[in-house]
């Protein structure tokens, strides 16, 4: 399980785990387990965000996985209505409290809108306000790199007019299906690392005969296939489970996918999320 292993480095130096475990729908209260069971088959990179409602049992987890802290990788995100400074900075120290730690490896503005006008009106010097915010607690030493989150080029250029720090990262919605190549494009340009959310389409994708047959052919399963994409994008992927074997399964993922496969992959559309589309993330509103 070498993927587990391997890094990124940050426009600022910091190193990430290129495979992460994310904790959206695990329940705060089952979260620390899943914590510890990623940690305990290797996994250093864990993804939560305010939204998510589980920073406390990641908190706990992180704080009771047994491995020092600074061989771990934690990110959460500033809650996507929150749009001024003030509040952004109270909500900075809250993610602290509630995961019972002194600092995080990343965090990140959820959305360049609120959840309920995602992709609606303009937010944008809101979205300054929590940069400036994230940028005071990343020079206070509480945050080790910053980001964004389900952010587009002209949201990415807002932040950078005024930016005292360039984006670290920004994770976005990419699996085999919907892959945004000018956006992938756009921020390896300006040395922001995409963070792969989603990467088996929320499971959408299993069932999809083309990639089934895909899969087969290399002798994986769709959701490693489907994460060895998104890795191969140069991307680090954030597959979502409590399941200590699907753990397992989603970082074996030494296989080589081709160049013309690599293609295929790219060019497919398949973005039917069934009834997770429901969520502004799938949805698109």
């Amino acid at each position: 399980m070498t993927i587990l292993n391997e890094t990124y480095t940050l426009s600022n130096g910091v190193e990430i785990p290129k495979l992460g475990l994310g904790t959206w729908f695990i329940d705060d209260d089952k979260a620390a387990d899943a914590v510890r069971a990623a940690v305990g088959i290797g996994y250093r990179n864990i993804d939560t965000a305010q939204a998510y409602g589980n920073e406390h049992g990641v908190g706990d987890g992180v704080r009771s996985c047994g491995v020092p802290r600074e061989e771990l990788f934690v990110s959460t995100k500033l809650a996507a209505e929150i749009k001024d400074y003030d509040r952004a900075i109270a909500a900075i120290d809250g993610s602290l409290t509630a995961l019972g730690l002194d600092h995080v490896d990343l965090m990140l503005i959820h959305s360049p809108q609120p959840w309920d006008d995602f992709r609606g009106g303009d937010y944008a010097q809101g979205n300054r306000e929590a940069w400036r915010a994230l940028e005071d607690a990343h020079q206070a030493g509480k945050i080790r790199a910053v980001g964004v989150s389900n952010f587009r080029q002209h949201d990415l250029e807002n932040i950078l007019e005024g930016a005292r720090v360039v984006p670290h990262v920004n994770q976005l919605l990419v699996h085999a299906g919907n892959t945004p190549s000018g956006l992938l494009a756009y921020c390896e340009s300006k040395q922001i690392l995409v963070e792969a959310y989603s990467p088996i389409a929320h499971g959408a994708i299993l069932e999809n005969t083309d990639v089934q047959a895909m899969a087969h052919k290399y002798g994986v399963s769709v959701p490693q296939l489907c994460i060895r994409y998104t890795l191969q994008l140069g991307t680090v992927s954030l597959p979502k489970t409590a399941n200590p074997e699907h753990m397992r399964s989603n970082a074996d993922v030494a296989f080589e996918i081709s160049g013309a496969d690599m293609d295929v992959l790219r060019d497919l559309r398949d973005v039917d999320y069934g009834e997770h589309s429901a969520f502004p993330v799938y949805s698109g509103k």
